[in-house]
């Protein structure tokens, strides 16, 4: 090859690179790819797994077998339509929507704690809505608005991040605030998964580890008071977690008749699996098996090796979505991605912690799993997110 071709090979690579670079700049570069593949992967999984364990419930509430099915697959697109359009505008549009989502958030936090607003479901009011025609959690919005403006007024204080003055108090009573409004509903698990995204955003966003290290004594204290009964929330499910044979057992009913059938389905899948479909703790013996439970029917039916591997596929989301965050084009991008990540990391662990009786039952659900329409397009609307994020990621 003559010094010419060369120069012209070196010339035409050039622009080829600014193009790119200009590309991701307007915010036109490619989605990335394993990122997109996974997520669209775990959802058609749980569509399948969402079918095989509701359909004995819908079949004995007089409805088609696919019912829920076919809402969840409703929402699923919805959220997939959103996930796409969300990944196409430049992350740099939604620095402005965060203290807005926050606030929003925020009022309907405690619009749910007025009598005759929030709804109730097992002793829990968590809920705004229309009857069972529609209803949302406020707290999967107060996610996206904790993690919108947590990334954009994080990436705005680079050299403060360390002071009390600006890296800690505005942040920590804000969190404050969010957990004090769900610990009235009570929703203790969504409490433990905001306050989780917002210290690991902070910590990434340059707090000093005395910061890190003070907020975790406090935490750890806490989660103390709470396994001790110092703090009475739910006594009866620290007595469950630490003996789940402690109440009724002959009758397999009582605090622990839940947790008892979730280890009885995880125990009878065994190594293989009973088969997909043929669950037979499904049949009106677990409750909540399509919602915060359906990872105990993934272990009946797929066994351990199936659930391992829907695991590793969360696996490398979670890892996906890090990888992109340390590529990201500024310290906003990274937040973003840190955030959405975190949080699908932390439920996905507290969920199968849950069910597999790890910790007490905090009643979480399994993201891209669970039955939730609503919950679904968030969750999905976060992933566009990230996909934003790696659309400007500078060419390697």
């Amino acid at each position: 090859m003559t010094r010419e071709e060369k120069e012209l090979r070196r010339q035409q690579r050039e622009r080829q690179r600014q193009v790119e670079m200009a590309a991701r700049e307007a915010g036109r570069g490619p989605l990335d790819v394993p990122f997109l593949m996974l997520t669209l992967m775990l959802t058609g999984i749980g569509l399948i797994m969402l079918f095989s364990a509701s359909f004995p419930m819908a079949y004995y509430a007089g409805e088609s077998p696919a019912y829920y099915l076919i809402r969840q697959g409703v929402f699923a697109v919805m959220g997939v339509a959103a996930m796409l359009a969300v990944g196409r505008i430049n992350y740099e549009r939604y620095r402005v929507l965060g203290k807005y989502i926050l606030a929003i958030s925020i009022i309907m936090l405690v619009l749910v704690l007025i009598p005759g607003v929030g709804i109730t479901r097992n002793n829990a009011t968590r809920w705004l809505g229309f009857g069972e025609l529609f209803t949302f959690q406020p707290s999967e919005i107060a996610k996206v608005g904790v993690i919108l403006y947590f990334a954009d007024s994080i990436s705005k204080k680079k050299e403060r991040m360390h002071t009390l003055k600006y890296g800690v108090l505005p942040y920590g009573i804000l969190l404050a605030v969010i957990a004090v409004l769900m610990a009235k509903e009570p929703h203790l698990s969504g409490m433990v998964l905001i306050l989780g995204i917002g210290a690991v955003m902070m910590f990434v966003g340059g707090n000093d580890l005395v910061w890190i290290g003070a907020g975790g004594g406090l935490a750890g204290l806490g989660v103390w008071a709470y396994l001790t009964g110092k703090i009475s929330y739910n006594s009866s499910r620290i007595a469950i977690w630490q003996n789940p044979l402690s109440d009724d057992v002959e009758l397999m009913r009582g605090a622990g008749y839940q947790i008892r059938q979730s280890l009885l389905a995880i125990g009878s899948g065994g190594l293989l699996g009973v088969g997909l479909g043929k669950s037979r703790q499904k049949f009106m013996y677990l409750p909540e098996r399509h919602n915060d439970f359906i990872f105990a029917i993934i272990c009946e039916e797929l066994g351990l090796i199936g659930a391992t591997l829907i695991m590793a596929i969360f696996a490398l989301l979670i890892i996906r979505g890090y990888w992109i965050a340390l590529h990201a084009r500024d310290r906003f991008g990274a937040l973003l991605a840190v955030g959405v990540t975190t949080q699908v990391a932390l439920q996905v662990f507290l969920n199968i912690a849950v069910v597999t009786n790890l910790i007490p039952n905090t009643g979480i659900s399994l993201p891209l799993f669970s039955y939730g329409g609503t919950a679904l397009v968030i969750q999905l609307a976060e992933m566009g997110l990230v996909l934003s994020v790696s659309r400007q990621m500078p060419p390697s």
